[in-house]
C-alpha cells in the first residue's frame, strides 16, 4: 500500500452562540464569537501546508439551527479552499447537526462527501488505498448502537471508520450512539475516528480509537489546547500520529499554588509568574483565564478579607503581563494554616457554624434546598451585581459557594489564627 495523510477533526460547532459571555467585565466578546470560525481556517490552512490527502470531520459541524445562511457559506467557501488543493472532505452530521433544519438546504463543493442518516455505507477515498465508513445522525438524539451496521472491513485496504458516539459513556456528554470499545478493536478496522467527547483522548492504539476534541474552546469546561489530529499512514499501518492545535482563543484554568506566600505581594508575585508561564505556553494566542488561588497559606486571611479587591489586582497583574489575557474568574481556594478538624470540634460558634456547613456540602438534598431558599433573594440584586455570580443551582457551585463562605467564617471569626 502507498502512503498518505488525513487530519481527523471533530465538533467544529461554527458560530456557536455565546452564553452570558457579555456579562463579564472586559470579556473579548468578539474574539470569542469569531473564534470558531478562525479555528476552521487555521484547518484549512493546515490542511494545505501539510498537503494532506483528506479531512475527515467527525459530527457536530454545526451548532443546531443556524441564524441565517452565513453559517453554511463560510463552511462552504473553507471547503471549496481545500477542493482548490485537491484535499477531499468526509463528514458524518452529529446530534448538533442533525438539529439544524436548514442543514440540508445548501448545496456543497464536490470534494466533499456527507455520509447518508439511512444506513452506514462505503466511500473509496480515490488514489489511495482506503475506504471511509460512516453514517450520519437523522435525528438530534440517537441512542442505537450505529457502529454494530457498520460494514464489514474491505480486504487489503485502510479501514477507516467515522462515528460520532460516545462510546460506553463520558462524562459531561449525552451518551449518543452508544457503543463499546471492545466492539470497535474488534470490528476490523484499523482507525476509529470519533466525534462528540471535546476533550482529546487516546482511546486505543492499534487499532487506533481516536477521539480528536473539539476544535476550539467555547468556555473554561472545555480549556487546554484544541485541534485536530494529523494522522499518516504507511503500508497501511498508522505511523504517526500528532495533536495539532488550531484554536485562536484559549481558555486556562490556572491553579497557583500559594502555599509558601507570606502576603498578598507574595501572591501577586506567584500568579505574575504562572501567567507569564502561561502566556509563553500559548504561542501568541489569546487567553481567557480562570485563576484559582490554593494551598495552606499563611497569606489566606488577606486575601479572603478582600475578594474584589483582590479580582481587580489579579486583573492588573494580567494586563501588565501581556495584553492578550483577560481574566475571566478569580477564585480564593486557598486554607489557612490550622486544624479544621480541631476547629470544627470547638464547643463555641466558629465549630458550631463549620459543621453546619460540611453537613450542607455532604447533603445533597439539604443543599438544594438551600440553593432554592436564596435564589429569590439574588433575583431582586441588580443585574450588574448578579452577573459572574454562581449558579446556586448548580450542585458544584453551590459546593464552591459552601467552601468560599467556610473560609471567610474563618478569615472573620478565627481572627487570622486557629484560636486556643
Amino acid at each position: 500500500m502507498a502512503g498518505f495523510r488525513f487530519l481527523h477533526c471533530a465538533d467544529i460547532h461554527l458560530d456557536s452562540p455565546l452564553r452570558g459571555l457579555s456579562t463579564y467585565p472586559g470579556a473579548p466578546v468578539e474574539q470569542v464569537r469569531a473564534a470558531t470560525r478562525r479555528a476552521l481556517e487555521n484547518l484549512v490552512r493546515m490542511a494545505e501546508e501539510e498537503r494532506v490527502d483528506f479531512v475527515l470531520i467527525a459530527g457536530d459541524l454545526y451548532d443546531g439551527d443556524w441564524k441565517d445562511f452565513q453559517t453554511g457559506l463560510f463552511f462552504t467557501h473553507q471547503m471549496a479552499k481545500l477542493g482548490r488543493a485537491g484535499i477531499r472532505a468526509f463528514v458524518v452530521m452529529g446530534n448538533h447537526d442533525a438539529a439544524a433544519s436548514i442543514t440540508r438546504s445548501l448545496p456543497h463543493p464536490g470534494n466533499v462527501t456527507f455520509f447518508s442518516a439511512k444506513k452506514a455505507e462505503t466511500v473509496s477515498v480515490d488514489g489511495h488505498d482506503a475506504v471511509i465508513h460512516g453514517q450520519s445522525f437523522a435525528s438530534r438524539a440517537i441512542t442505537d448502537n450505529l457502529a454494530a451496521h457498520y460494514p464489514s472491513p474491505r480486504p487489503n485496504l485502510f479501514n477507516i471508520g467515522l462515528l460520532h458516539t460516545a462510546l460506553s459513556g463520558r462524562e459531561g456528554h449525552e451518551p449518543y450512539a452508544p457503543c463499546s470499545l471492545e466492539q470497535l478493536v474488534n470490528h476490523g478496522y484499523q482507525y476509529w475516528a470519533l466525534g462528540h467527547v471535546h476533550a482529546r483522548e487516546m482511546v486505543h492504539a492499534g487499532p487506533h480509537v481516536v477521539f480528536p476534541g473539539n476544535l476550539q474552546g467555547r468556555h473554561i469546561r472545555e480549556s487546554g489546547a484544541k485541534g485536530a489530529t494529523l494522522v499518516t499512514v504507511n503500508d497501511g499501518t498508522v505511523t504517526a500520529l500528532e495533536h495539532r492545535p488550531v484554536d485562536v482563543l484559549r481558555w486556562v484554568s490556572l491553579a497557583a499554588d500559594v502555599s509558601s506566600c507570606e502576603d498578598r505581594g507574595q501572591v501577586l508575585a506567584k500568579v505574575r509568574a504562572d501567567m507569564e508561564a502561561a502566556v509563553d505556553a500559548a504561542e501568541g494566542r489569546t487567553l481567557a483565564i480562570r485563576l484559582n488561588l490554593v494551598g495552606a497559606s499563611r497569606a489566606h486571611h488577606a486575601l479572603i478579607r478582600d475578594i474584589e479587591s483582590l479580582r481587580e489586582e489579579v486583573r492588573a497583574v494580567g494586563s501588565d503581563c501581556s495584553d492578550a489575557i483577560w481574566i475571566e474568574k478569580v477564585r480564593v481556594a486557598t486554607a489557612p494554616i490550622a486544624d479544621r478538624s480541631r476547629l470544627r470540634a470547638r464547643d463555641d460558634a466558629i465549630g458550631e457554624l463549620l459543621d453546619t456547613i460540611g453537613s450542607l456540602a455532604g447533603d445533597t438534598q439539604a443543599a438544594g434546598l438551600l440553593g432554592r431558599e436564596i435564589a429569590p433573594l439574588l433575583e431582586k440584586l441588580p443585574a450588574e451585581l448578579r452577573a459572574g455570580l454562581p449558579d446556586l443551582s448548580d450542585a458544584a457551585s453551590l459546593r464552591d459557594c459552601l467552601a468560599d463562605t467556610e473560609d471567610m467564617l474563618l478569615a472573620m471569626l478565627a481572627g487570622g489564627g486557629d484560636g486556643p
